[in-house]
């Protein structure tokens, strides 16, 4: 005679067709308070049992009644606008957005939620790293998407994941024990200081002087240049004040937004020069109120136009590329002194009493020590 089983066991029966069923109690309804029952099959009695028993424990960290109502889809976009959204900024829910809905739920997007594997993410990844660029021109210099946007994926996906657990809708984490691609390791070029008057005189005659003088003398991000505005600059003080960015929406509205972190609120010391060159740019447009007004339609210029002008002044000067972002670096890593005589000998060439002002802004010292060619009034440590 069979072994009667526990309360809370489940149960074990062979069926006419020849396999074994466990039924077991997964839960109970919220509403009804009736009882969720569910099923495991096996070709032998062993089996049956072997599945029952994992299948209870399973969902003993589970609320059944919740669990089967996600897909990876619905979840990552419940989870984007409920958890995510409200507290990150606006570049990076746009961020969040695009890769959700271009590169993830095309993917993997209706698989259930409580079915997802690392097996379904890990292959995700890979192939996210070999075939996954949408713009034609970027696909055929390099088709997949590069570790660093991949890892950004994995970490978005293990949040979102994260919470699913704390909610119990799944048990563990999936991402867990997925390999993500290491950081890749570029090599960083800077603006070569014997390069300087070169790149300056080009941007000079296309008419953009003011706006890559100012990004030499204060290591400004893109969005933190052409979002300034008249009343930023500070004439006495020769200060500009750095207190917001251009950042994009979910929909790709170019908006204002708070810098890239708290420390990135800032006053930045600037030579007088730069304060010159500053209030000719103005006297172009004296009612607008952007620093940098697009010529075009007058509003704020546009961060990408900024790094395709930068490519052109580059190709101008006969100079090989770098990024614009890495304008930054002579003045965030205030690498050498002969970056600031270079800077100097520009402005002399530029204007008559130039040296005299610039000796003072930039501070050199004696002795072939270095120093950055501005001089902020925060800490350095906020310009990494």
């Amino acid at each position: 005679m069979a072994k009667k089983r526990a309360n809370g066991e489940g149960n074990i029966r062979k069926r006419a067709d020849g396999r074994w069923e466990g039924r077991y109690t997964a839960g109970y309804h919220p509403e009804t308070g009736k009882r969720i029952i569910k099923n495991v099959l096996g070709k032998t009695q062993a089996e049956c049992k072997a599945k029952l028993s994992a299948a209870m424990e399973a969902t003993r960290g589970i609320d059944v009644s919740r669990a089967d109502e996600y897909t990876v889809a619905t979840w990552l976009r419940t989870w984007f606008e409920l958890y995510a959204k409200p507290h990150i900024r606006p570049s990076t829910m746009n961020y969040y957005h695009r890769n959700i809905e271009q590169h993830i739920i095309p993917a993997i997007g209706n698989i259930p939620l409580n079915k997802l594997t690392t097996r379904d993410l890990q292959k995700l990844y890979n192939d996210l790293q070999s075939n996954s660029r949408l713009r034609k021109v970027q696909k055929k210099e390099k088709p997949g998407l590069s570790n660093s946007t991949v890892r950004g994926i994995h970490t978005m996906l293990h949040n979102a994941l994260d919470r699913a657990v704390k909610e119990k809708l799944i048990l563990s984490n999936p991402t867990e024990n997925c390999i993500i691609p290491k950081i890749e390791k570029q090599e960083m070029k800077i603006l070569h200081p014997d390069h300087i008057s070169a790149y300056l005189n080009a941007a000079e005659r296309r008419n953009a002087l003011p706006m890559f003088y100012l990004e030499l003398v204060s290591g400004l991000r893109k969005g933190e240049l052409v979002a300034l505005q008249w009343s930023d600059l500070d004439e006495a003080n020769c200060t500009i004040s750095v207190s917001k960015q251009a950042s994009w929406d979910t929909e790709g509205n170019l908006i204002l937004s708070r810098p890239k972190t708290g420390n990135s609120i800032r006053e930045v010391s600037i030579p007088q020069d730069a304060v010159e060159l500053l209030k000719q740019e103005h006297a172009k447009h004296p009612d607008n109120p952007w620093m940098f007004p697009s010529g075009r339609t007058g509003e704020m210029y546009h961060p990408d136009s900024v790094v395709t002008l930068h490519k052109r002044i580059l190709k101008d000067a006969g100079l090989e590329h770098i990024r614009f972002h890495d304008l930054r670096h002579p003045y965030v890593k205030h690498t050498t002194k002969i970056f600031s005589l270079r800077l100097m000998d520009f402005q002399a060439q530029a204007y008559p009493d130039a040296r005299r002002k610039t000796r003072g802004a930039c501070q050199l010292l004696r002795g072939g020590q270095s120093q950055s060619p501005v001089r902020p009034l925060c800490n350095r440590k906020r310009f990494s």
